[in-house]
């Protein structure tokens, strides 16, 4: 097994302070028993008690959950499709344009697309709440959905579907029993991201919402700038520690169906 060298250690050292420090300070100071947020007067959870009591927030975070699923969900789906006659549909005519506009809203502007939404909705006549977010998030996250899931496609081995399709399996039967098993693990990783981007958008949730509907972000956004308070970081903290068990549980996941599919290949290499 090779050794870690002092400067990998070195670089390795600032990169996690770098990325995760402002984050742990957040969390110790979540546990503040002082109203003020740089001073810390000992350890106190009463102001993860005054969130919970904060109906504000409490429905502000129940309006950004109802939006990330309903939009990751539908991106993972739409994504998938995407991913799926990129990779397979071979040449067609319009495919460079196809994977253009798949692909655009990754190098788009928030503000672009936002104002875009935004014009769309108007125009249509379609009053702006949850279902005009779903819609703006499940537009730009299902682009990166396509690329988790096109790479894992792009490396599967085709003789598998096509061994179901001589055994007299239909496209659709080959792709539920065979691919999509397979590739479950970049799908996953493909919804956990979509997800994360619709929980953490604020830009394009705000030129797509309504009065009747206010993302977390947006409402965390509006009570920072009256200035930091203590409950702000029990519920950046609450938020951490979600995303946290979120991401070890799908690694989890994710490696022990690698696992499992291994000792299946090689089961049936020695079956033959």
């Amino acid at each position: 097994m090779n050794r870690l060298s002092p400067f990998n250690v070195v670089s390795l050292t600032f990169g996690f302070a770098f990325l995760y420090l402002p984050m742990l300070i957040l969390v110790i100071f979540s546990f503040n028993s002082s109203k003020l947020v740089t001073v810390w007067a000992g350890f106190s959870t009463r102001w993860y008690g005054t969130l919970f009591q904060n109906e504000a927030f409490l429905d502000a975070a129940w309006v950004t959950l109802k939006v990330a699923v309903m939009s990751s969900t539908l991106a993972t789906v739409l994504g998938t499709m995407a991913a799926y006659v990129l990779v397979r549909g071979g040449r067609f005519l319009g495919r460079t344009l196809f994977s253009g506009m798949i692909y655009a809203p990754l190098v788009m502007p928030e503000v672009i697309t936002g104002l875009s939404l935004l014009l769309l909705f108007i125009g249509i006549g379609m009053d702006r709440g949850v279902m005009t977010i779903v819609l703006a998030h499940t537009t730009f996250s299902m682009c990166y959905v396509s690329v988790v899931v096109s790479s894992r496609l792009s490396t599967f081995d085709r003789s598998l579907e096509e061994a179901a399709l001589d055994l007299g399996a239909s496209q659709f039967d080959a792709f539920r029993l065979v691919t999509l098993p397979i590739i479950a693990p970049a799908v996953i990783s493909g919804w956990l991201l979509a997800f994360t981007l619709s929980l953490d958008d604020l830009v394009i949730a705000s030129f797509a919402t309504g009065p009747s509907a206010t993302t977390l972000p947006m409402k965390i956004w509006s009570s920072v700038r009256l200035g930091v308070s203590p409950e702000i970081n029990a519920l950046s903290s609450i938020l951490i520690g979600i995303v946290t068990v979120g991401v070890i549980t799908a690694s989890l996941m994710s490696k022990r169906h690698a696992v499992r599919v291994r000792r299946e290949e090689q089961a049936a290499q020695r079956a033959t």
